[in-house]
């Protein structure tokens, strides 16, 4: 791939803009990635990330919209389930969420929203060769992000449980999800909404919750609960290795930080704003996305062009002695 040196595109009264709102934003990696990809592939656009309150993001995406050189937004939390009811038409992914994490305006000026996360995820468990096909899952978390995921999972998990501490809140999801399997539109042998953040009996843990963007957070599962054979992933894309991540692997478990899920929701989100050569480029290798976000302490786990699929993923399951 034949790559400009810019980090940033140049910006002028042509460039199209992208907006990515969220509450706290400072966490967002997505304009690293993406004013990256516009950059490298020579693409007139920019991603800015705004803070938007959560009681103000209605009226925000009201009025944003209404520049004609906003091409689209970018949602992180907790906005992701905030603005269903401002879409004129939705995924069908993103309707069985209840989340979206994209939006964009047609030439007709219609909204429509699509969702990414659980897409991501589920390949990013297919590139570090995680299972979870036939297994029991926990997602601690119940936002946009952690419906989402489950939204992706719940056709192929034998057992997906959710946990948030807000009362209520998992159960809301879980039910959503069954409702849709009793619907016809697939589902796991069982969804359901877990009583506390036990991980014991799971295969695969997926941390979907914001505990762990501050330094203070305490751990959001007891990491020694964990079967010998479990698998984790931790979403968030700050403060990576997290203490989770750390921990789990101080017990020789796979554990994985969730940058892998953004670089591998990029080219979703590149079609879906029309730019598919872009999406095309970034399929064909991300080794420049992963060489910008992953810490210098992860850096010998970025896969390589050329590398077999077992040397990288051996990478990707360092031994802690």
């Amino acid at each position: 791939m034949n790559l400009s040196p810019a980090l940033v595109p140049p910006v002028s009264g042509s460039t199209d803009l992208f907006l990515i709102p969220g509450d706290p934003v400072e966490q967002v990696r997505a304009p690293e990635v993406f004013n990256r990809v516009f950059a490298a592939l020579g693409i007139n656009a920019v991603l800015v990330p705004v803070h938007v309150a959560p009681t103000d993001i209605e009226s925000f995406v009201r009025a944003v919209f209404l520049a004609r050189n906003v091409r689209g937004l970018f949602l992180a939390i907790p906005h992701k389930a905030l603005v269903m009811d401002l879409l004129d038409d939705c995924s069908p992914l993103g309707r069985l969420a209840g989340a979206v994490n994209g939006i964009r305006r047609t030439a007709s000026g219609r909204l429509e929203g699509g969702l990414f996360d659980g897409e991501g995820l589920r390949a990013s468990l297919d590139h570090f060769g995680m299972a979870y096909a036939g297994r029991r899952v926990l997602i601690l978390g119940a936002g946009g992000g952690a419906a989402a995921i489950g939204a992706s999972l719940a056709g192929v998990a034998a057992e997906l449980a959710l946990y948030d501490p807000v009362p209520g809140k998992a159960a809301g999801v879980a039910a959503r999800l069954a409702g849709a399997r009793g619907q016809g539109q697939g589902g796991a042998a069982q969804v359901r909404a877990a009583q506390d953040n036990d991980p014991a009996g799971f295969d695969l843990v997926i941390h979907a919750s914001p505990l762990g963007l501050r330094a203070d957070d305490p751990l959001p599962l007891d990491v020694s609960r964990m079967a010998p054979h479990a698998a984790l992933v931790d979403i968030l894309m700050k403060n990576q290795p997290t203490p989770l991540v750390r921990a789990a692997r101080a017990r020789g478990l796979h554990a994985q930080p969730g940058f892998e899920m953004l670089i591998q929701q990029a080219p979703l989100y590149l079609d879906f704003f029309g730019y598919p050569e872009a999406a095309q480029a970034v399929r064909q290798d991300a080794t420049f996305l992963r060489e910008l976000i992953y810490p210098t302490v992860l850096a010998r786990e970025i896969p390589r062009p050329g590398d077999s699929a077992q040397s990288w993923v051996a990478q990707a399951r360092p031994v802690v002695n």
